[in-house]
């Protein structure tokens, strides 16, 4: 009777332990698809935070562009000599000289 006591025993103690094994074997799987699934994720809204900026920097670009061709243009009409010309005969009051205050230096 003590024996077949101690068989039970063992065979109750072999059915513990393997179903100890199970669970932490279930738990472990749980978080590792926890852990990938959550890196799955992390990853998708990263790359959407990265579209969205890519799209506003894109954006910017463009813009910049657009306000570098308004300057260029500007810069060309400020520069040009008619512009320079009729500002110095009509707000500094100036003239082209007489042939008699023109004096040439020879090198």
């Amino acid at each position: 009777m003590a024996t077949t006591e101690v068989w039970e025993q063992q065979k109750l103690t072999k059915e513990e332990s393997s179903s100890g094994v199970n669970f932490s074997s279930l738990i472990t799987c749980t978080f590792l698809l926890l852990a990938v699934g959550l890196i799955y994720v992390w990853s998708h809204v990263n790359m959407t935070k990265l579209e969205y900026q890519l799209a506003e920097e894109i954006s910017r670009r463009e813009y910049l562009l657009e306000e570098q061709k308004k300057l260029k243009s500007e810069i060309a009409a400020l520069k040009s000599p008619q512009r320079i010309e009729l500002i110095a005969r009509n707000k500094l009051e100036m003239c082209y000289p007489e042939r008699d205050q023109v004096v040439v230096i020879k090198p």
